[in-house]
């Protein structure tokens, strides 16, 4: 099962150094989500991540970025946004209901499979599936290896994910509400919980 890390969705002051030390532990999927941010802030990021890690990043904006520093693919969270004209490359999507789903798998290296639990950074997302749905879409094949579970997953639910046959779990509150970005500059929860979370996604 794979483990995406999304990151916070505001920059802060120790955010490259947090990354590059979760790259040295074993990250290998970095989303890199910014919404609403000026393109630099993201570039300036990127120039500060070793190298060697930026085939582990996919962008969710700012495209020419994947080219730019040669980046692990695209990311396309609006399902009426097409795929950028001459883009070559990985491409993964979000989608939040399962008619979506079946088309986006066709044309997706993988798809988020959005709201499953309530989300922890943005509390007005709230979950949109129930078990029962969940467990039918596994049944008829609609959840496989190219779904990732996204929307409130942590530590205490990846096995339930597991479970119901998702390929992967999207990481993000559960992992970044263990650091104060006001106050700290100790980011060693962040880091002791990032292996919690790879030994149960195994």
């Amino acid at each position: 099962m794979k483990l995406v890390i999304l990151t916070k969705s505001t920059f802060f002051v120790e955010e490259d150094k947090i990354l590059s030390a979760l790259f040295d532990e074993g990250m290998d999927s970095l989303h890199l989500y910014k919404p609403g941010n000026p393109p630099m802030y993201s570039e300036r990021l990127l120039t500060l991540v070793p190298e060697q890690y930026h085939r582990h990043i996919t962008v969710h904006d700012h495209f020419y970025l994947k080219n730019e520093f040669d980046l692990a693919g695209i990311h396309i969270d609006d399902p009426s946004i097409s795929v950028p004209e001459r883009y070559k490359g990985k491409i993964s999507r979000t989608c939040t209901n399962l008619n979506e789903l079946k088309m986006m798998k066709k044309t997706s290296n993988y798809v988020f499979l959005k709201n499953i639990f309530d989300c922890i950074e943005f509390k007005e997302e709230r979950s949109s599936f129930t078990l029962d749905i969940l467990e039918n879409a596994a049944k008829n094949g609609l959840i496989d290896k190219k779904v990732y579970a996204l929307g409130g997953m942590g530590i205490d639910n990846v096995k339930l994910a597991k479970d119901l046959g998702f390929g992967g779990v999207v990481i993000c509150g559960d992992l970044w509400n263990r650091f104060d970005i006001h106050n700290q500059v100790d980011y060693k929860d962040i880091i002791n919980h990032f292996e919690r979370l790879r030994k149960a996604v195994g």
